[in-house]
């Protein structure tokens, strides 16, 4: 029988030998003390097991975080798809913003163009979902691609500067945190000025669900035009 390695780090640990519990024990770092501070020393000492036996299972960080994200969309509930094309594409872009806004250290990986192939085929239900509704909807394969893009962008977008406007400290000023335009001069900038304080409740709304519809209704209008 041949020998087992010996446990590393934490003591009164089984080696761990499952996906699973490396990946749940990732998930704990992540969620406690953000996903920039998770590597690959760190998760070997959480899991109490030494480096080099971690990388039995795992090539590297992005290794890992890519295996992170798959896990996490797979586990997602799966919201029924609308046949109407238009509707479909709005409910996949909504469960994408769910998800993202669950777990936004997500969006911080996902914003370098090609992140879909990155993805299990188990995981790519949301981005199927708005492609097959915008062919639906006459658009090319180019067309398809091009909704899904922008719809991306302006999906993460939104989750990132939200994600970043908490925790700011209380030193920082309202300016530069965009909360008042109070003071300005009106002959310059009037229609700022005339909001003033209002900014900050007014900036603080959230749009992302009529903005959305507004978006792929001008995506599919664009793509119609061009047929």
């Amino acid at each position: 029988m041949p020998r087992q390695p010996s446990p590393h780090g934490r003591t009164g640990r089984p080696p761990v030998t499952s996906r699973a519990q490396i990946l749940a024990a990732a998930h704990l770092l992540i969620d406690r003390d953000g996903w920039e501070k998770l590597t690959i020393r760190r998760l070997a000492a959480e899991l109490g097991i030494g480096a080099t036996t971690l990388y039995h299972h795992i090539q590297n960080k992005e290794d890992l975080l890519v295996l992170l994200l798959n896990d996490y969309i797979d586990r997602l509930g799966r919201p029924a798809l609308p046949e109407d094309p238009r509707e479909r594409i709005v409910a996949a872009a909504t469960a994408m913003h769910d998800a993202l806004a669950a777990w936004p250290w997500a969006a911080e990986i996902l914003t370098v163009d090609g992140f879909v192939g990155l993805l299990d085929e188990s995981a790519l239900w949301m981005v199927e979902a708005v492609v097959s509704g915008a062919h639906d909807r006459g658009c090319t394969a180019a067309q398809a691609v091009e909704v899904f893009r922008s719809i991306w962008y302006y999906t993460v977008g939104e989750i990132l500067v939200r994600a970043h406007s908490v925790g700011r400290r209380p030193d920082e000023s309202a300016l530069t945190l965009g909360t008042s335009f109070g003071g300005l001069n009106t002959s310059r900038v009037p229609h700022l000025a005339a909001i003033g304080d209002q900014w900050a409740a007014l900036a603080a709304r959230d749009t992302y669900p009529r903005g959305l519809r507004a978006l792929v209704d001008g995506l599919l209008a664009d793509a119609r035009a061009e047929a």
